[in-house]
């Protein structure tokens, strides 16, 4: 089978398309074939070992998993003697933030590391839901959100952001972003009530104040954000800060109003079931961005390291279905 394989931390430049055996599952194990894939700020940082802290994670000196990828939808070809909640033909998806392999046309995963797609949800589609949708979720839920308070969102077109802002807007409350030019339409149609364009100007000098400020690409601090939150108002950063102040910040929130939540994320076994749900329901939707083959896998990890895309970057492995793009302009 093709693969994207890096067997030490490197550019995307160094990305490698290789052939490389199928893998053969374990009694508890399923063989998928992928169709989607995305690649995402997980899987940059995977790749690059950076920040340095995901070397701990993924191993110190070289990684454990040579073949690249964190979330995947295909169809299972193969299961295991002992799995018993799935069979040959099911469309499943998932995610691993410590990496899934999936950026390769197999894979093999325990099942309950796998969930069905919804119905008339296609694999493109599927795969844009997990990663940014996983991470949003914790936001929504490290906090307790009430009606007619004001939330923030910061870098509300990533994968994290978007799918961040179509979760707030469940709740009654206004919601303020931030967008480049081209994406203040879009970004308003998927619910904010005001859309402050970053290329123009700099929403901490504003005078408004909110209860929540969710820094859904991490590039902002507390220390910035601090004057415009509200009276016991939280920050939450989807990164640990330019010094990892966000992961530390926490503690001193007995002795202060204003608070940081650092954001470890859940489990999948509770994100992606909530995902599920809002997908069948149609409260979400994932942007879709820019397409890819797995040849062209490192000009898609160029563009995402580039911090500019709307939304979700896919990977096709199988190019039999259509999706359709949200218009980003």
């Amino acid at each position: 089978m093709k693969a994207a394989v890096r067997r030490d931390y490197c550019s995307p430049s160094q990305l490698r398309i290789e052939q490389t055996d199928k893998p053969i599952p374990k009694n508890n194990e399923v063989l998928i074939r992928v169709y989607a894939t995305t690649v995402n700020r997980t899987d940059c940082a995977n790749l690059t070992a950076k920040p340095f802290i995901m070397r701990f994670v993924l191993g110190l000196f070289k990684p454990r998993k040579v073949i690249v990828g964190t979330d995947f939808a295909g169809e299972i070809i193969s299961v295991g003697n002992e799995v018993a909640t799935f069979g040959i033909g099911d469309k499943v998806f998932g995610f691993n933030d410590t990496g899934a392999e999936s950026q390769a046309e197999y894979l093999t995963i325990s099942e309950e590391h796998i969930f069905n797609i919804p119905t008339d949800i296609n694999f493109k589609q599927a795969a844009a839901s997990l990663e940014g949708a996983h991470y949003a979720y914790s936001f929504v839920h490290k906090v307790d959100i009430r009606s007619g308070q004001h939330i923030l969102i910061n870098g509300a077109t990533g994968a994290i952001g978007s799918a961040l802002l179509q979760l707030v807007r469940q709740f009654d409350v206004k919601i303020t972003a931030t967008a480049n030019t081209k994406n203040i339409n879009l970004i308003k149609s998927m619910g904010a009530d005001k859309v402050h364009d970053y290329t123009k100007e700099d929403f901490t000098k504003k005078a408004e104040k909110y209860d929540f400020v969710f820094d859904a690409v991490g590039k902002s601090t507390y220390g910035k954000c601090k004057s415009i939150l509200k009276e016991n108002g939280v920050y939450i950063s989807s990164e640990p800060g330019p010094y990892a102040q966000n992961v530390f910040y926490p503690l001193l929130n007995p002795i202060s109003s204003k608070k940081v939540i650092f954001p470890i994320p859940y489990k999948t076994r509770e994100t992606i079931p909530y995902i599920i749900k809002h997908l069948e329901l149609g409260k979400f939707e994932p942007v879709i961005d820019k397409e890819y083959s797995l040849s062209e896998i490192s000009e898609a990890y160029k563009y995402v390291i580039k911090g500019e895309k709307t939304g979700n970057v896919l990977i096709r492995l199988i190019n039999n279905e259509s999706t359709t793009k949200p218009k980003l302009s």
